[in-house]
């Protein structure tokens, strides 16, 4: 399935892989938010479309890129208006980089919300940097997670409540659980063996893999 790449403004880290010679040419279409060209250009990559309002870009344009411009006083953020256009392209599996930290923590909380928002369109949004966050809905049946070296899975009901059947795999095992947005219960457990197991029966759930330091 090809895979689309969006690139915000916000924290993307230079390590591996993400300045790793080809990770970017993996992806059939790039798009930049705003000020994501500061990233883009960071790791030298070329986009193919840039979305935004330009109040944080401030340089020139890419004249070789779609430009997809509005005004300040919109309803979408930026990154919203790029995940509206790979998803009006026909992808449905998205990667969001410099999604995460930067100087405005709202963007953070904003970004995770558009989540939310490519799941109810069917498409699989996951966010890359520091940290790799992902949702997962009722639908999407049993998920594994597989441990890449030593990590961190947390689990959090990004809906007012999940009901979760199963977490095996990890420290802190649940059976049977209900899982409120109010209780952070899922912080921290950690993938005792080669992949831990998912299953929800209602709600969203916020999961976040980060490696240990």
């Amino acid at each position: 399935m090809k895979k689309c790449a969006i690139i915000a403004g916000g924290d993307l880290p230079d390590r591996e892989p993400y300045n790793t010679e080809g990770y970017w040419e993996r992806f059939a279409c790039i798009i930049c938010a705003d000020s994501g060209l500061y990233n883009a250009r960071k790791f030298g990559i070329k986009p193919d479309i840039v979305a935004g309002d330009f109040d944080s870009f401030t340089e020139e344009l890419p004249e070789d890129a779609e430009i997809i411009a509005s005004i300040p006083e919109k309803d979408d953020t930026d990154t919203m208006m790029a995940v509206k256009k790979a998803i009006e392209l026909g992808y449905k599996n998205i990667e969001l980089y410099g999604a995460l930290g930067g100087s405005r923590f709202e963007h953070s909380i904003a970004n995770i919300q558009t989540m939310v928002y490519a799941l109810q369109q069917g498409c699989d949004l996951k966010i890359m940097g520091e940290s790799i966050l992902m949702v997962q809905s009722v639908d999407d049946g049993e998920v594994v997670y597989k441990k890449k070296g030593e990590m961190y899975m947390s689990v959090f009901a990004l809906s007012e409540s999940v009901g979760i059947d199963y977490l095996r795999g990890v420290k802190y095992p649940l059976e049977n659980y209900l899982m409120v947005q109010s209780f952070p219960i899922g912080v921290s457990n950690e993938i005792e063996g080669e992949k831990a197991e998912l299953r929800i029966n209602h709600g969203i759930a916020l999961i976040i893999l980060t490696d240990k330091k």
